[in-house]
């Protein structure tokens, strides 16, 4: 009796191809995550590993769309930039090669003036 090979199921991605952050990466954005936290800016996020593309979205409120999003696109490395922020509206606020330089235009969003 011979045994049958299990087909895959069609139209799924294999895992080993999806875009991710890795842990240096991932430092970075949860230090600037966690300064918001605290103050009081972020509630919560999510994560989406995708074939293309890796996203941090983060939210004011679990029940709503993402104020910002964090993207991580291998393919644009030699062109725009790997990393980009993206904004609720889906503009564009900060794009580059070097992910520490992109999140400074959050980090901004913390400086307020004291009266």
């Amino acid at each position: 009796m011979s045994s049958l090979q299990p087909t895959p199921f069609p139209g799924r991605a294999d895992p080993d191809q999806r875009v991710a952050f890795d842990r240096r990466e991932l430092g970075a954005i949860l230090t600037v995550y966690g300064r918001m936290v605290a103050a009081g800016e972020w509630r919560d996020y999510g994560m989406s590993f995708l074939r293309e593309v890796a996203i941090f979205s983060i939210f004011r409120r679990a029940a709503e769309h993402p104020i910002y999003r964090i993207e991580k696109r291998p393919r644009l490395r030699n062109r725009q930039g790997q990393y980009a922020v993206i904004g609720m509206d889906g503009q564009v606020l900060k794009r580059g090669q070097d992910l520490r330089t992109v999140l400074r235009v959050l980090e901004r969003k913390l400086i307020r003036s004291v009266d």
